[in-house]
């Protein structure tokens, strides 16, 4: 098959799920004989090569605003791979579904991957929320077929809109420390530190974390891995908040020294709440690391017996963070168990061959 993937920065992945999907699942379709096309923002690249682990890399302009990056690119990469001889155009991100309509009048089969209830953001303003729920209701009018990353949302999609939509969620591989004098560059020691890796926006609660660490009374620090491309009340409130022992080195894009973090934590927080398998939380149990997840379905689905939970307070989290440095000999039973978790649902290769029948079902005409 000759697949195209549109819709995230691109590859190399070095921003957030979606491009860490795309190259982990492009890579493997190309080992399985298939031809793979990814679509990148040329702004997000210095170097450009034609072509990365068996994948051509096209690269188009974007425009390099909140509101249009997303919508920019897409745009021109819908109409670049119109005329490609593409089997199949693998879109991701429901803002870019009215694109689909392209694709749709000339006779191309195109799936999307709507990620998670974007409106319920807070990052979003009224409209950007308004348009994130019709993009929505037009991702299934013109889509083949509507991917979702997590039986919750396959369950939104059939009540919400009578649509059945193709389950697949995002993988993680098994990862060990390898190299834990990687962490001495920020200041830190292994199991000496609680660690957050996520962006700074209100519905991740970084904040909230600030707010309970200040509560303990502990030597281990807080890092919080993360940031924002956008400046907002919330990220300034964060750096107000931050105590003598929280640690912020800001975005970090070296998988190497992102491993080391995850493996030599005490604990991981998991703070997002809203959307469906989120990739942090699976990289976390993956790595390792035990996890503190805010109690939310999405991450009960995911995490079940595999870590513990807290509810959305800074009183509550703190006292569970306690807990974990009163009951250290306990940690690990837990950690074996997400580990299980990952190798049973979580495998790349497991979430590849899920890609793959969608495509040649795509393909076949039987979807």
């Amino acid at each position: 098959m000759n697949i195209a993937l549109i819709g995230t920065r691109g590859v190399p992945a070095n921003y957030g799920g979606f491009e860490t999907c795309v190259e982990e699942v492009g890579k493997r379709l190309v080992e399985r004989g298939h031809s793979v096309t990814v679509y990148c923002r040329a702004s997000y690249y210095e170097d450009k090569p034609k072509t990365y682990l068996g994948m051509d890399l096209v690269y188009l302009p974007n425009i390099r605003r909140k509101s249009l990056d997303t919508l920019s690119h897409s745009f021109l990469s819908v109409c670049h791979a119109l005329f490609k001889g593409f089997d199949v155009f693998m879109i991701f991100n429901s803002a870019n579904s009215p694109f689909m309509l392209l694709p749709k009048i000339m006779g191309k089969k195109a799936a999307i991957n709507t990620d998670g209830l974007e409106w319920k953001r807070g990052k979003w303003g009224a409209f950007a929320k308004k348009y994130y729920k019709f993009s929505e209701w037009v991702a299934v009018k013109l889509a083949n077929r509507v991917v979702t990353d997590s039986p919750i949302l396959e369950s939104y999609y059939r009540e919400e809109y009578g649509v059945e939509s193709s389950c697949i969620a995002y993988g993680a591989p098994i990862k060990k420390s390898r190299n834990p004098g990687l962490i001495e560059s920020l200041g830190l020691k292994p199991g000496e530190y609680f660690l957050q890796i996520t962006r700074f926006e209100p519905e991740n609660n970084p904040l909230l974390t600030i707010q309970a660490y200040n509560k303990l009374d502990t030597d281990k620090k807080l890092v919080l891995v993360g940031g924002v491309k956008y400046e907002s009340d919330y990220s300034t409130r964060i750096k107000k908040g931050a105590s003598d022992g929280v640690v912020m080195p800001g975005f970090i894009y070296d998988a190497e020294l992102l491993t080391e973090l995850w493996c030599n934590s005490h604990a991981y927080i998991h703070g997002n709440e809203v959307g469906g398998t989120n990739p942090a939380l699976l990289q976390s149990m993956a790595n390792g690391a035990f996890v503190i997840s805010v109690d939310v379905p999405y991450n009960r689905e995911v995490l079940g017996d595999g870590g513990i939970f807290y509810e959305k307070t800074p009183d509550n989290l703190a006292d569970k963070m306690r807990w974990t440095l009163e009951n250290t000999a306990q940690l690990d039973g837990y950690i074996e168990r997400a580990i299980e978790r990952i190798e049973e649902r979580y495998t790349w290769d497991g979430i590849t061959d899920k890609y793959e029948a969608l495509f040649e079902s795509l393909v076949s005409g039987s979807k």
